[in-house]
């Protein structure tokens, strides 16, 4: 603002030199002597003429100084604005850091209330189910059996006839009841995969001769020819054995010996049923 208001006050600059003319030129007129001292006046001429010349000279520099104080009221002007343009993208700015300030301090916020709730789960103690105590009326069915099932009777000597005979038919009956409970089987489910030699091998042949393999316990399931590769085709066979009659290994191996056909075995899918 200092350079602003200098700028626009009007100073006459060149004023020592003109105060230097003016004395040479009075030492002159009081010597005599028509030639000129200073480089600045021309020789010869009026006095008249020396004083119009100064004017004119004087009247050129204020004009220069006019249009100096012009441009540097124009240039403060341009300044102002430039000045007044930062001092609102300043403003507008700070206006944006505050806003996202405080987004952040909100997700802060809720972070931490996320981590607060996940950690009152985790450190909240396991409650484990209290195991239901037998129902006295369960108890009571069972002791109700084992009297019915009372196999060795009483010891008493005094036991007659009939309670013998009423014993040795609950005997039987248990005997015959046990004898009849079916006996579980233990079965696997398994799929094999047959390869053959090349794409000329005759798959139906190859199943139809796998299909020829029996023994008691094993039951041959579907089958299909998947595709490999280079147009040959592999052999999925399934079928269920009992684990007691039947071995997996024995089966491979017997489904191996067919080299006619089969190049190799291997187990796709073991499951037990």
């Amino acid at each position: 603002m200092a350079a602003i208001a200098l700028a626009q006050e009007t100073v006459w600059l060149d004023k020592p030199s003109y105060d230097k003319a003016e004395c040479l030129h009075y030492e002159r007129l009081a010597k005599g002597n028509q030639q000129s001292i200073c480089p600045i006046l021309p020789a010869g001429g009026s006095l008249a003429n020396e004083v119009a010349k100064a004017r004119e000279y004087i009247k050129q520099s204020l004009q220069c100084m006019d249009g100096i104080a012009a441009h540097a009221k124009n240039s403060g002007q341009e300044i102002t604005s430039r000045v007044a343009t930062l001092e609102k993208e300043n403003l507008d700015l700070r206006n944006i850091v505050e806003e996202l300030k405080n987004i952040i301090d909100k997700l802060d916020a809720r972070v931490k209330a996320v981590e607060e709730k996940t950690l009152s789960y985790v450190l909240e103690p396991a409650v484990c189910p209290v195991k239901p105590e037998a129902s006295s009326k369960t108890s009571a069915d069972k002791d109700d059996d084992d009297d019915d099932l009372d196999l060795f009777g009483s010891d008493s000597e005094g036991e007659d006839a009939e309670a013998a005979k009423i014993r040795e038919e609950r005997l039987a009956a248990y005997a015959a009841k046990k004898s009849t409970k079916p006996v579980l089987i233990a079965k696997s489910n398994i799929i094999f995969d047959v390869k053959p030699w090349s794409d000329e091998t005759d798959m139906d042949a190859m199943n139809n001769e796998v299909r020829k393999i029996e023994s008691d316990g094993l039951l041959w399931g579907a089958s299909k020819f998947v595709p490999l590769a280079f147009g040959i085709h592999k052999l999925q066979i399934s079928c269920v054995v009992e684990d007691d009659k039947v071995s997996v290994d024995w089966l491979t191996e017997k489904i191996q010996e067919i080299e006619s056909y089969v190049q190799s075995v291997d187990i796709a899918a073991f499951n037990k049923v």
